[in-house]
């Protein structure tokens, strides 16, 4: 049996993905549509790719074809790319720099960033319903998808939680609040990503129930990861966090419990996702890779630790 290598795993996935986008958001240059080179200066080249990856795996545990999932994973990155662009911007983070480029708003100035976001945001709406979804999932799944994916991007999901982070900061935080901020801004959307595809590839309902926790536990690691690597600025220029470097200043992880707290919560959350994932066993080695991959960044240990290391 071959060797299960979770980088190449991510490689081919993040190159699927690309490519899908590429189709889905075209260079539209020659016809100087600056919002459409606003939008795919905001979608490209992206970051690592986590969630559409997240939608893709879950859907491929119980069988699904890239065929049906693409075109929701993609959506979903469309949305996260349209939450990046109006969180740098000077009403929000107010960041000048996202993954070492200048953010969108520097360079096509702000009321085109704040277009770009909209345009993302709604061409990922468009996507999910076109001809080409709607050919291969059923209407009643349909309905059920875009509705699950709204209500993680919408005010009670993503922008809840950017709200609620626009007005909190470090000293009137306490964890409670933290957390149902990283709920929400960042763990709704990566829980989706997960349902979504275990949805689309017809998980049982004990199986989603299963997806579901993962996703949870996931959600929230991740944020709490982001943090911690907010927290040690060289940790961000060395892995990439996502976060802008203003959330420095904001309420998270470190800033109510201490870093060294941070990090054990981290490592909790990430045994609690693996573990929902034990009567799935070896099948599910992508969805357990992908939670130590997360855990690695913040936690700063060997890209090659195992899921069963995390666990002790």
């Amino acid at each position: 049996m071959a060797t299960f290598n979770l980088e190449d795993y991510l490689s081919s996935r993040r190159a699927a993905v690309d490519r899908a986008l590429e189709r889905y958001v075209p260079d539209q240059s020659s016809h100087s549509h600056t919002v459409w080179q606003a939008m795919r200066y905001g979608l490209f080249p992206g970051g690592k790719r986590i969630r559409p990856i997240l939608t893709l795996a879950a859907g491929e545990l119980f069988g699904g074809s890239h065929k049906l999932l693409l075109p929701f994973a993609c959506a979903i990155e469309m949305i996260h790319a349209y939450s990046l662009v109006h969180d740098d911007l000077p009403a929000l983070d107010n960041d000048d720099l996202r993954r070492g480029a200048p953010t969108a708003h520097r360079v096509f100035g702000e009321g085109l960033a704040v277009l770009a976001g909209d345009g993302l945001l709604t061409e990922a709406f468009c996507l999910m319903t076109s001809a080409q979804v709607a050919r291969i999932v059923s209407p009643k799944l349909l309905v059920e998808l875009i509705h699950e994916v709204a209500y993680s991007a919408g005010a009670r999901g993503l922008v809840a939680g950017q709200a609620l982070d626009l007005q909190a900061d470090e000293d009137d935080a306490d964890l409670a609040k933290v957390e149902y901020i990283h709920v929400r801004k960042t763990g709704r959307l990566i829980l989706a990503s997960v349902r979504i595809g275990a949805r689309l590839a017809g998980a049982k309902p004990a199986d989603l129930r299963r997806i579901t926790r993962y996703g949870e536990f996931l959600g929230l690691a991740f944020q709490v990861g982001d943090d911690i690597l907010d927290a040690e600025p060289d940790a961000v220029s060395r892995q990439g966090g996502e976060s802008g470097g203003r959330e420095r200043r904001k309420a998270t992880y470190p800033s109510v419990i201490g870093l060294a707290q941070a990090k054990e919560r981290l490592k909790e959350l990430l045994q609690q996702a693996v573990k929902q994932l034990e009567p799935f066993g070896a099948r599910a080695k992508v969805l357990n890779g992908l939670a130590t991959y997360i855990g690695t960044r913040p936690l700063q240990v060997q890209a090659t630790l195992t899921t069963e290391e995390m666990q002790h």
